[in-house]
């Protein structure tokens, strides 16, 4: 089938059940996702798209082809068909039997064209039976969706169509599909007719036709009489108009002369294209041309079949079969064992036209032209324009079908340009979101965004939120006692892992230098839990670090964890390799923290303590210990969460041995708990995890404080001075008053409704 088929069906499967649906049945047929319309493709094709669409939209495949049907119809008025389908017929018997000819005429564009074929009967109570020839088997269904599209559309009315018979036709050279269809017609009523029908009486309505029917009377014996007064008789007065409203008289009697005013040799000049045959196929008379291209005709009587085949409509060479497609074009080709020498290495000549009747002579009378699309192929047939005759339409069809023979090769040309376009345009789009994917994982999505669109990056101010700086223990004696590749294979397995975590507990990776290793959370984007969230990565941190092995001693490696809680200022810094950043007295307590820890412990400051009390955490007091530029600080060692297993802090699938621990935190209304993203990695729910909130949710976040800043930068850019005011962090001790206790719990307050907004 050509391209123009599968489009359609593309279109309407879109159109109808979405872009989506479409793409997951072109994937499961094995078909492109777009057809050039003058490109012959393989039937199997859409036979396999007709089979998947009925297995995946579990409809009957009599029901789909029926809907493809009847949008195939529209899908050809939107195409520029609509006129040409218009003007085929006055009535639905008209249309149906002019559509093999206007399949002939659309085969100067698809030349490979293997259109059905329709043939009327008509029947006695208006009904017809419609027989529907085709080389492929099973496609008979789309016949009623176009008819009854065409009925409701054209002639406004409503046709019911029954299944009579269903067979392989015996006349037909080769196996055809013969389906025959019983027809019936009824007119559709407008809403207005309706009303109108219904408000007027039944007796006026009777009153109304035999007024009618008395008119007509009327006209009849008045023309009648005009025609007596004039010497006139009825047939040569049947062109007259009748005096009176101006109605002409109904139906049309043609005037024939007593004998043919044409001479036999003039007859054979002026249709130089044509063949009478008996019915024993004997040539009876045939015109000047095709006797000048076979010159086996100029002998009387030879037997037609012997010089021509039929090859449309594929039937035997009968008369019998000729008469019952009487209403077909026929296409005749020469056989080349019965042309001259000359034209032994030519294409052989076809003839299309139509067959005639004569009763009176028990003959047929095949009136043709030459099948001839181009000036090319009037040389191959060493033809010329001469041969056809002036009134024939052949000629005209040559010279326009020339130019649009290049009008064709233009528009192929441009459908393959648009195809390639719409690949290389996949191709780019896919690149684009590899090199976006790249980009959000060196910069938060919305400081890319405002970077790619050339805008300036404010930079924005949190309240609060928690740091988190890690380092590996003897990094520097490790790097003098190993090779280089060594030192990069050990930290990209760390921080791989690293990496992978911060996904399952959401935080942000600020950024690496050597064995350092940088996580915020509540930055950018403020949430409630930033410190539950820091403190559960920095669990799995330890964990997984168990995991890689020190290239000296070949042992796990150890590595120290600092965590604090407070406010910072985050900016992008530089344009030639633009980096988010941190700023403020809490980046510095944070890395104190960190040099100042144990090796495998995770040291917290007080602020972080008091951020995780009553959170489900073990915590371990240090006591006070000196820290550079902040003089005695009481810190704390966390040991572990008493409600999260090993598994769901490292972000793995729950094995059944954690059933037990895992029954603890099954309720809604927990903390903490999994679940499984499209990867094999399982994130960690917390109670401030939002619900697939669109990135658009978040053009107004909240911070503590109740301040409400712009997404773009969460946060309006303070002073200096101000944020050092606010950077300063008391120390919290073991017993805090109702007073502390209320501005946490405020804080946690706030912290959701930010979130909520």
């Amino acid at each position: 089938m050509y391209g123009f088929i599968n489009t359609c069906l593309k279109s309407s499967i879109t159109e109808k059940y979405g872009e989506e649906v479409w793409e997951k049945l072109r994937i499961a047929a094995g078909v492109p996702d777009t057809f050039l319309t003058f490109k012959v493709y393989s039937d199997d094709n859409t036979l396999r798209l007709v089979e998947e669409a009925c297995e995946l939209l579990d409809i009957k495949p009599e029901i789909l082809l029926k809907q493809f049907g009847e949008y195939f119809f529209e899908f050809c008025k939107m195409s520029g068909y609509d006129r040409m389908l218009r003007t085929l017929g006055g009535n639905l018997i008209d249309f149906i039997e002019n559509l093999d000819p206007l399949h002939s005429y659309l085969s100067l564009s698809y030349q490979d064209m293997n259109a059905p074929s329709f043939r009327v009967e008509k029947n006695e109570d208006n009904s017809m039976l419609l027989h529907y020839y085709s080389d492929r088997t099973g496609l008979y269904h789309i016949v009623p969706g176009i008819i009854g599209a065409v009925a409701k559309d054209f002639f406004n009315s409503e046709v019911t169509m029954e299944l009579v018979n269903q067979m392989e036709e015996e006349e037909r050279t080769g196996k055809k599909e013969h389906v025959v269809f019983l027809v019936t017609q009824k007119p559709l009523h407008s809403k207005e007719q309706l009303s109108k029908l219904s408000a007027t009486p039944h007796h006026l309505i009777d009153t109304r036709k035999e007024n009618e029917q008395q008119t007509d009377q009327v006209e009849l014996e008045s023309a009648t009489n005009i025609n007596c007064i004039t010497g006139s008789t009825a047939k040569e007065s049947h062109r007259e108009t009748i005096p009176g409203k101006g109605r002409a008289l109904r139906g049309f009697e043609p005037a024939y002369p007593d004998k043919l005013w044409i001479e036999i040799k003039t007859f054979c000049d002026c249709f130089p294209f044509h063949v009478v045959f008996d019915q024993e196929l004997r040539v009876k008379q045939a015109g000047t041309s095709i006797q000048k291209i076979v010159p086996g005709l100029q002998t009387m009587n030879i037997q037609l079949d012997a010089y021509f085949t039929i090859v449309h409509p594929e039937v035997t060479f009968k008369i019998l079969t000729i008469q019952k497609f009487i209403n077909s074009i026929f296409r005749l080709r020469t056989k080349r064992v019965m042309m001259p020498e000359s034209w032994k290495h030519c294409p052989m000549l076809e003839l299309k036209g139509q067959m005639v009747w004569m009763e009176q002579f028990q003959c047929m009378l095949y009136l043709c032209s030459p099948l001839v699309r181009s000036f090319q192929e009037l040389e191959e047939r060493h033809m010329h324009i001469a041969d056809i005759a002036s009134h024939d339409v052949t000629r005209d069809l040559i010279l326009l079908n020339q130019q649009r023979l290049a009008e064709m090769e233009l528009s192929n040309q441009l459908e393959r340009k648009k195809e390639e376009l719409q690949i290389l345009s996949k191709h780019l789009e896919e690149e684009k979101m590899k090199t976006e994917a790249l980009l959000y994982a060196m910069l938060p999505k919305h400081v890319a965004n405002q970077l790619k669109e050339g805008k300036r990056v404010e930079a924005g101010e949190f309240k609060e939120c928690t740091i988190l700086f890690s380092d590996v223990v003897e990094f520097t004696s490790i790097c003098a006692q190993c090779e280089p590749i060594q030192i990069v294979v050990m930290l990209n397995t760390m921080y791989l892992e690293f990496d992978r975590l911060t996904t399952v507990h959401d935080v942000y990776k600020v950024e690496t230098i050597g064995d350092a290793y940088m996580v915020v959370g509540g930055v950018p984007v403020p949430v409630s839990s930033h410190a539950e969230r820091v403190a559960n990565f920095s669990l799995a941190m330890i964990i997984a670090a168990n995991g890689v092995m020190n290239p000296v001693t070949g042992r796990p490696i150890q590595i120290r964890v600092g965590v604090t809680t407070g406010p910072v200022l985050a900016g992008v810094v530089g344009e030639k390799m633009p980096r988010y950043c941190l700023f403020g007295d809490t980046v510095n307590i944070a890395s104190r923290m960190e040099s100042q820890g144990v090796p495998n412990k995770i040291h917290l400051s007080s602020s972080t303590c008091c951020a995780l009390k009553d959170k489900c955490f073990e915590i371990q007091e240090r006591g006070e210990i000196d820290v550079k530029g902040k003089g005695k600080m009481c810190t704390y060692f966390l040991i572990r969460n008493l409600m999260a297993s090993e598994n769901e802090l490292l972000g793995r699938p729950q094995r059944e041995s954690d059933s037990d621990k895992d029954s603890l935190h099954e309720s809604e209304d927990s903390k903490c708990g999994v679940y499984q993203d499209r990867r094999s990695t399982v994130k960690m729910r917390y109670a401030d995890t939002p619900e697939d909130v669109p990135e658009t949710n978040y053009s107004k976040i909240k911070h503590m404080t109740g301040q409400t800043c712009d997404s773009e930068s969460y946060g309006s850019f303070h002073s200096i001075c101000s944020f050092k005011q606010l950077g300063d962090v008391d120390q919290c001790p073991k017993d805090h008053d109702e007073q502390a206790t209320r501005k946490l719990n405020q804080k946690k307050v706030n912290s959701n409704l930010c979130i909520l907004l």
